[in-house]
């Protein structure tokens, strides 16, 4: 593994460049308000966050490869989406910036949640449980207490209901297919001084967000 390396996956060089080009995507935030040495700490870290979404396009790539699929490349490589706030408290910022920013990602992400089967059961506990998500907008608009003295008409039927339920657990299941396939497939990334992941706690920089 040369300088010009950032990681190595299955044996094959992920170039700096690559990390360069997202992190010239994704200006720092609040560059004049920080001192010289946390500045130089949090641009360490940022590099190393850059390296872990583009490691993760790299593997997405090749897994898509694998099964087949061909994304479609609707973002040039030095631009990220939007990542929504909602996305980064799900996922950590490390995987939502990876699914704003590579297709073969979101294209690998969204195989997985179609090969989830939610059994029927788990829908009719999921709604039975969480009664007050499926009030009525008039119950709502009378305060109705969805654990309290209520009656079925200030419910949305399970039948309308049931449709939007599936798909919910279904994409919190592929959420949960992708960490895992995540997890599986960094196990044997090689990464070069300076690009680790920034909660690894061999470097001194280290820190547990994601």
């Amino acid at each position: 593994m040369t300088a010009e390396h950032a990681a190595v996956v299955r044996g094959a060089p992920v170039g700096k460049g690559r990390v360069d080009a997202l992190l010239a995507a994704v200006p720092a935030r609040d560059r004049e308000a920080t001192r010289p040495e946390a500045l130089a700490r949090a641009e360490r870290q940022r590099r190393r966050w850059a390296t872990q979404v583009v490691v993760i396009d790299e593997l997405a790539q090749r897994a898509c490869a694998e099964r087949g699929l061909k994304p479609l490349a609707e973002v040039p490589p030095d631009r990220v989406l939007a990542v929504a706030e909602t996305d980064v408290a799900d996922l950590g910022s490390i995987v939502a910036a990876a699914l704003a920013h590579s297709p073969a990602a979101r294209l690998l992400l969204a195989e997985l949640e179609g090969e989830q089967e939610v059994p029927e059961a788990a829908v009719r506990d999921y709604y039975d449980r969480n009664r007050d998500r499926f009030l009525t907008a008039e119950a709502l608009r009378r305060g109705v207490d969805p654990f309290g003295r209520v009656s079925s008409e200030d419910f949305v039927p399970y039948e309308q209901a049931r449709a939007g339920v599936a798909r919910e657990l279904r994409r919190a299941a592929g959420r949960r297919a992708f960490f895992g396939w995540l997890d599986q497939a960094k196990a044997g990334v090689v990464y070069t001084a300076g690009h680790e992941h920034p909660g690894d706690p061999a470097h001194p920089d280290h820190e547990h967000r994601h």
